[in-house]
């Protein structure tokens, strides 16, 4: 039995049937020529209805391919295994501006040493990135474990340690995503989004143990 197609976006749906249906009226116009009867076709023309064609077995190949780590959160690092959830931490390049003061022109000195001129300073401002854009993945748990049975034990874990004040709702409502943020600060990772590390240092998610 074959699995079922990826379903499609609203736009692959429109470029894809006004592309049939103007093949499917190409189709019908050669087709009720008489036999023996030879319809000329400019160049341009049969170079137009190539190019549609081609777009069209685009469009279908884009429909049918499933990007990598479909439905498994965002994209993950290189050589992560296909299942597995993951996020970003960014830390945004640290900009500083720095400010000086260049000679423009030296001191000027007569003969017997005596400064005749004083030198000349310009102050010049410029930004130098001290620390570069890095970003970090971190794994978390995948979107199919975060059921609300799932969020209200996390909601409780947080409340136990004074983090979480709102009702256990079982969603993943802005308090909760604070709690978790403030929470996993402690273990490096400022981020609202829940690490596996986290659910697991909350009890939340099961320990792999190597063997």
């Amino acid at each position: 039995m074959t699995a079922p197609l990826p379903p499609r976006s609203g736009l692959a749906f429109l470029r894809h049937d006004v592309l049939n249906l103007f093949l499917m009226r190409q189709l019908h116009m050669r087709a009720s020529v008489p036999d023996g009867v030879v319809v000329p076709r400019s160049a341009s023309s049969r170079l137009r209805l190539a190019a549609l064609m081609t777009v069209n077995l685009a469009v279908l190949s884009g429909c049918l391919a499933p990007p990598p780590f479909e439905g498994v959160g965002r994209p993950a690092p290189p050589g992560a295994l296909p299942g597995t959830c993951w996020d970003t931490l960014i830390e945004p390049a640290r900009v500083e501006t720095i400010t000086e003061q260049v000679m423009v022109s030296p001191p000027e000195t007569a003969a017997d040493g005596s400064m005749t001129k004083p030198a000349v300073f310009a102050t010049e401002t410029r930004q130098e990135i001290t620390r570069p854009r890095k970003e970090t993945y971190f794994q978390t748990p995948c979107p199919d474990a975060m059921t609300r049975e799932y969020v209200s034990s996390l909601q409780r874990a947080l409340a136990a340690r004074d983090l979480y004040q709102g009702e256990i709702t079982g969603t993943l409502n802005a308090e909760t995503r604070a709690a978790i943020r403030s929470y996993q600060k402690d273990i490096g990772i400022d981020s609202a989004s829940l690490s596996l590390r986290g659910a697991r240092s909350l009890g939340l998610s099961a320990v792999v143990v190597d063997r």
